[in-house]
């Protein structure tokens, strides 16, 4: 790395004035700076393939990574040397060390050592040389274990009942709306025996007869599990494992559970659920599906202080009983009978003789791996805001399911509002009589009476609990949650209220927002506040269906929709870590992938939609968009190495599908804008955006295939390409007035964003798709596809001004319209009184212009994978004067913050992390500067 920089402010040299005070104060800086001491440097994180400290790591084609922390400016890598341990009996002995590696790379960094031993236990350490030849302290040791070979994983399926003798259904054909108008479909959910649904307590003793060096658990609970030992929970996981395809594949977790277990008599508790393993309804379901009954995975791994170990497993010799949990669905919510609690169940002592031996069951057909992926967790709660207390009418229509009020009766009920639409469930702490049932119904909006409404939402769905009468009581559901912001309280009083009837008194309730623990990076705020509240829109929904996949909604559906992940898939880098998840997201289209090359519209494929749902261009082309966005973000080429056959068998089914080139099928710009009702494309034609999917994937392909070098696949998909782009414009072009299709914004965007439009004609589509936005009012007719390619057209070609007064308002279309309507997610429509969800993220391209262009933090991929090398172009448009942007590459920490005073006096203050490095360009300059780490400012007088 070249020109290296020490000074820590830079004045820009432009024609405009620049006090002498600012002059002084620069150079007073400067002297300080370059009169500072040497920097300390050190190792921060420390990662294998992106965890730290993995229990289940893969042997073979991991990847290192570590952090450099710098208190000084221009730190760059010149050289590494890596020691790897063996631990054995409370002994470590050095394996392997690198030497000194001349190498300024600190991410991806391959294991070049002796082939490390399946279920061993090993660490590493890390120490570097800077440019100056100054070396760091080791890093401190990080321990971790490589994952079980296949036959080690020798524990038996176990459950209440088989699945030949639970009766239940074979197939994904029960979508719910089709099964209501089925009587046959009906007839044979209705015959599954009742045990093959229910919650179930299961248990062992384990007798350690020694004291405990390690212990290590593996385990998988379909379709959810919770464990504990000795009455502790392990982990702090929701809904593990993560859904997937259980006929493809099936995770389990590992956990470190020595500080839970003692010598003597343990017991290892296992409360199971159904999840999507096993959807059978009851109440509101999108579907109905069964890979089999609830089912355990169980094996525990100990090695003594003497250095002998012992292992349990699931087998015959467990014992089960039924759960409090009376009903629980995905979709429909759950039932808890605190009665039928049995103290003491998952602890020593306790007496299970009457308790029924288990079924040992016919296991899952998928692979069992590792997951990898991050855990859902409870990631934060929100109290009530304000409440309200309502009679809810016996003549009200109630769903079925839900109970009826006698005639004459009017309920009175408790409406909570959260003050945040979210997904998850609540918690309450009540206090009432044995017997009574408190009833909560959620939801994210209101009819006109006040109460809550699942209309948009998927109904009925809520929770029941039944009081024991042992003072005060804490509940949260476990196995089934929903996107809601108002909690509907019937059958208790809230603390402080009237309560002539004696009912339970809830002294407390909140919402538990659950969703997948990928850190959150990303920082965004400005000195507008609809961009701000745009900012938080987007991430709260992201956030809601950010679970085991991403999907669309937490209620009505809960279905990994592809199309958001790559229209959407920079705005989430730039918020999210997904080192972890799109490998998880990429695994499960490979496993729903169809013999002839279909990549169905969601993954996991849990119901098979009809034709015109389950095959688009714009949903399936995520499997090869995809591996290039998280190659180009992480530097990691694994995802495009290991699924290019799926990525080449996709093109192959969408050229195979095509009239002469053209791709017919599909979604097209789904829920496009205009004087109509939002659905399928109306504005712009549906095959002119399937064949520009198709051009696209095709071009990925082929730099894909110039990765691996296959040449024939080069020569071959090089001159596929150019055909489809000939096709293209042989259709959908008409060179004397320069337009595209139907002329509408999306029609211009997306072969200008593709670059497939001719270089003497770019201008003039360019003006064109300006032309359209001006006389729509500068407002945009874009569907979901279409949105991302041409906010990003504008961008990229330097008009951002028309971006901004696209944006900067309070109508709809547009952001703020959902702000001024009282959003606190982003919905599924641009005005949320057209109905549909409250909680979508599919308009959410909107979050990559904030941190690429108003924040001005881009990654130069094409200089280097991986985002070591940065662009900071920040965007001072309309009347912003304050931007501060924030998120993280793998080496650390981006920041970007910049202010305009009234003399229009600019100034920056830019972070960039240790390693890597920068080109800066500033409001109107076309040379950038280039900067190394650290912390550095800018000044910059604009006319």
């Amino acid at each position: 790395m070249k020109n290296r920089h020490s000074k820590s402010i830079r004045f820009v040299k432009t024609r405009s004035y620049i006090s002498r005070f600012q002059l002084l104060l620069g150079l007073l800086l400067l002297a300080g700076s370059l009169s500072s001491c040497t920097p300390e440097i050190r190792i921060g994180k420390m990662s294998l393939d992106y965890q730290e400290g993995p229990l289940a790591l893969q042997n073979k084609d991991f990847r290192l990574g570590w952090q450099i922390l710098a208190s000084g400016n221009s730190v760059v890598q010149e050289a590494y040397e890596l020691e790897f341990y063996r631990w054995e009996a409370s002994q470590k002995s050095l394996l392997w060390s690198s030497g000194k590696v001349t190498e300024n790379n600190s991410q991806q960094v391959l294991y070049e050592g002796p082939e490390l031993q399946a279920r061993q236990k090993y660490a590493w350490r890390v120490r570097i040389w800077d440019q100056q030849g100054r070396t760091t302290a080791w890093s401190k040791q990080q321990v971790f274990w490589i994952k079980p070979e296949e036959a080690w994983l020798d524990a038996q399926w176990i459950g209440a009942i088989s699945r030949a003798d639970s009766k239940l259904p074979e197939g994904r054909q029960y979508e719910g709306n089709l099964v209501n108008r089925d009587p046959e479909s009906k007839a044979l959910w209705a015959a599954t025996d009742p045990l093959s649904k229910q919650s179930l307590y299961l248990r062992r003793a384990l007798n350690l007869g020694k004291p405990i060096e390690e212990a290590l658990v593996y385990i998988s609970g379909l379709g959810h599990y919770e464990l504990s030992l000795n009455g502790q929970k392990v982990g702090d996981s929701e809904f593990a494992p993560l859904w997937t395809d259980y006929d493809k594949t099936v995770y389990y977790n590992v956990y470190d559970v020595k500080d839970l277990l003692k010598k003597g008599e343990n017991v290892a508790g296992v409360l199971l659920g159904n999840g999507f393993f096993n959807v059978q309804g009851g109440r509101y379901r999108k579907l109905l599906v069964s890979f089999g009954p609830p089912t355990l995975f169980f094996k525990l791994f100990v090695r003594y202080t003497d250095g002998s170990t012992g292992e349990w497993i699931s087998d015959q010799n467990w014992k089960y009983d039924f759960s409090p949990i009376t009903f629980n669905c995905i979709y429909g919510g759950e039932d808890y009978d605190a009665n039928l609690e049995q103290t003491g169940w998952d602890k020593p002592g306790f007496d299970d003789s009457n308790w029924r031996s288990v079924v040992v069951q016919e296991a899952p057909k998928g692979a069992l791996l590792p997951q990898t992926a991050n855990p859902v967790k409870i990631m934060n709660r929100y109290p009530v805001k304000s409440m309200q207390r309502l009679a809810m009418p016996p003549a009200r229509n109630r769903n079925s399911g839900e109970a009826q009020a006698e005639k004459g009766d009017t309920v009175w009920v408790y409406v909570l509002d959260m003050a945040q639409n979210l997904s998850g469930y609540p918690e309450i702490k009540v206090k009432g009589r044995k017997g009574d049932k408190v009833k909560l119904t959620l939801g994210e909006s209101l009819n006109d009476r006040g109460l809550v409404s699942q209309s948009q939402s998927g109904g009925p769905h809520y929770y029941e609990y039944t009081l024991k009468g042992a003072g005060e009581e804490y509940w949260r559901p476990r196995f089934s949650y929903y996107g809601f912001r108002y909690i509907q309280v019937e059958g208790a009083v809230m603390r402080g209220g009237e309560n002539p009837d004696n009912l339970p008194v809830i002294n407390e309730i909140n919402s538990c927002f659950v969703h997948n623990s990928a850190e959150n990076i990303g920082h965004f705020e400005s000195s507008n506040t609809i961009f701000n509240n745009a900012h938080k829109l987007v991430n709260m929904a992201v956030r809601s269906n950010m679970q085991s996949v991403f999907t669309d909604c937490p209620h009505r559906e809960k279905l990994g929709w592809l199309e958001q992940v790559q229209l959407c898939g920079q705005g989430l880098m730039y918020n999210y870590d997904l080192s972890r998840l799109f490998p998880k997201v990429m695994r499960d289209m490979a496993d729903e992938q169809y013999p002839n090359g279909l990549v169905p519209t969601t993954s996991p494929m849990y119901v098979e939609f009809s034709e015109l749902w389950n095959d688009s261009p714009e949903w399936g082309s995520t499997s090869v968009i995809l591996p290039f966005l998280y190659y180009w973000r992480y530097g990691d080429d694994r995802l495009i190495r290991e699924y290019y056959p799926v990525m080449k068998k996709y093109v192959d089914y969408l050229e195979s599908r095509s009239d002469n080139h053209i791709v017919m099928h599909g979604l097209g710009d789904w829920y496009d804008y205009g004087d109509f009702k939002s659905g399928f494309s109306r504005n712009t034609p549906v095959p002119l955006v399937g064949t520009a999917h198709l051009y696209l994937d095709i071009q990925l392909l082929i730099r894909a295939a110039t990765m691996l070098g296959i040449r024939g696949d080069i020569d071959y998909y090089t001159q596929l390409g150019n055909e489809v782009n000939k096709a293209f414009h042989e259709r959908f072009f008409r060179a004397d007035s320069c337009i595209y299709g139907t002329g509408s914004q999306t029609s211009y965007a997306l072969p200008l964003f593709l670059d497939m439009v001719e270089p003497q004609y770019r201008q003039r589509v360019l003006d064109r798709l300006v032309a359209d936005i001006e006389a729509h009012g500068n407002r945009l007719t874009t569907g979901e596809v279409g949105n991302r390619y041409m906010f990003q057209v504008l961008a990229r070609n330097g008009l951002n001004e028309l971006m901004y007064k696209m944006h900067n308002h309070e109508e709809t279309p547009g952001y703020g319209f959902q702000v001024k309507f009282g959003a606190t997610t982003l919905t599924e429509q641009w005005d949320p009184r057209q109905g549909a969800s409250w909680n979508h993220f599919m308009l959410g391209s909107i979050d990559e212009w904030f941190f690429r262009s108003l924040g001005g933090i881009q990654f130069d991929h094409e200089q280097a994978p991986g985002a070591q090398h940065l662009i900071i172009k920040p965007e001072v448009v309309g009347d912003l004067t304050r931007v501060k942007c924030r998120t993280q590459n793998l080496y650390g920490t981006i920041g970007v913050e910049w202010e305009l005073d009234e003399d229009k006096q600019f100034a920056m203050k830019v972070e960039i992390p240790t390693n890597c490095d920068a080109k800066v360009f500033l409001p109107g300059e076309d040379m950038p500067e280039l900067i190394q780490s650290g912390k550095h400012q800018f000044i910059k007088q604009l006319p």
